[in-house]
């Protein structure tokens, strides 16, 4: 049976799932952390039975030794899985890429050009690239851009206010979580066709975190930028900063390029200010001051970017909630939506902490929702669109 698989290759992970190319149906997902120290592979069947398992670490010591794990796992539930199309995440697309592309070497040529843009994300993801190209030599190949959901952002919204030769040369805001967006939005078009058609803030909350305005189904502002490090605080993230932090740590603490990225990026955010954990859960539990202040920083941000958005769009049809935090933290959302009645936002107390889809009020006049993202269903459906494109196109010729 023909199968599409999604990959989303990290620096020491894979995450991965299987779906049937016609139906989409899930059968398998995924991923296989630690890479080469204490690989792990953990899988949940379609049935929702979970499969736990510790690999070898001199064997599993890179991408294509862990996607070897991952067919290992296939065959052996799912024998006879004809791989037709492999969907990989890819985090930047630049300023050219604002659709998913079949990849050929040109492609990933340029795609290469793009890993000073993203140089934690980038190389990874053209790792798993090049891991299923010897794994399909036979399957599709395509790519999926996070940034691709915001490339046509009013100028105004994808600018600095630097010398326009920087952004012709690609220093842009270039916004992320696209895929997470896409189907967030076409997800509130099945549930809520009036609402998507209008003025829609969504908050993908998680250890990645950001908010995007869209407008009409199409992102018109997002509190990322030209990284991933803009915008709201996140696990280990510091989110928005003044640029002339970075100039003081390299002139007066004398820090290397190298370990300001460590420090902006693994060592802030959440667990910057908490000094415990990157880890919402983990942080409510705790009740330190720290614990506290780092949650009270996360929900001012939010709110703050979420009146910003607001300001775009010129008033509020409706708000989502996405992303691990956003789908699960009832305190934050909570927060979040405290004293906005001003907007005509009020939430249903019983139905947030219940985890309902609509956890607005009825009195509302924002809708506040709560839609469980789903990336790699994303990624199937866009890998499976290309692959047919792909199958016409050889028929054609």
């Amino acid at each position: 049976m023909p199968h599409i698989l999604t990959l989303n290759a990290g620096s020491s992970s894979i995450k991965f799932a299987l779906f049937e190319a016609g139906s989409l149906n899930e059968r398998v997902r995924g991923q296989i952390e630690a890479i080469g120290t204490k690989p792990h592979l953990s899988a949940r069947i379609a049935n929702a039975e979970k499969t736990e398992t510790d690999l070898d670490a001199a064997e599993v010591s890179d991408h294509a030794a862990a996607l070897a794990a991952i067919l290992a796992l296939m065959e052996d539930r799912f024998s006879g899985a004809d791989v037709k199309a492999v969907g990989h995440r890819i985090v930047h697309g630049g300023p050219d890429y604002g659709s998913p592309v079949i990849i050929d070497e040109d492609c990933l040529a340029n795609l290469e050009k793009l890993i000073p843009l993203a140089p934690l994300h980038q190389p990874h993801n053209l790792s798993g690239v090049r891991a299923a190209q010897a794994a399909f030599p036979d399957a599709t190949q395509v790519a999926c851009f996070d940034t691709a959901f915001h490339r046509q952002h009013p100028w105004v919204n994808d600018t600095y206010a630097l010398p326009l030769e920087l952004y012709e040369e690609g220093i842009r805001r270039y916004g992320f979580h696209g895929l997470s967006y896409e189907y967030v939005t076409r997800a509130l078009r099945q549930l809520a066709p009036m609402h998507a058609a209008g003025r829609v803030v969504v908050s993908h909350l998680g250890n990645g975190a950001s908010m995007c305005a869209i407008q009409g189904g199409q992102s018109v502002g997002s509190t990322m930028g030209f990284t991933a490090l803009d915008g709201l605080p996140m696990g280990t993230r510091c989110g928005q900063l003044d640029p002339g932090v970075v100039l003081y740590l390299m002139a007066e603490k004398g820090l290397t390029a190298a370990e300001i990225e460590n420090l902006l990026y693994k060592q802030s955010g959440l667990k910057g200010l908490s000094g415990l954990s990157n880890d919402m859960r983990a942080l409510e539990e705790a009740g330190t001051i720290e614990a506290r202040r780092a949650i009270d920083y996360f929900v001012y941000r939010i709110r703050r970017e979420l009146g910003a958005m607001v300001a775009i769009l010129s008033g509020l049809d409706a708000l989502v909630f996405c992303g691990g935090i956003g789908e699960n933290a009832w305190r934050i959302r909570e927060r979040v939506c405290q004293d906005f009645g001003w907007l005509g936002l009020e939430l249903d107390e019983s139905q947030n902490r219940a985890g309902e889809t609509i956890i607005s009020s009825q009195r509302s006049r924002v809708r506040v929702f709560i839609i469980r993202t789903n990336e790699e269903l994303m990624i199937a459906s866009h890998a499976a669109e290309k692959a047919q494109e792909a199958i016409a196109s050889a028929a054609a010729a």
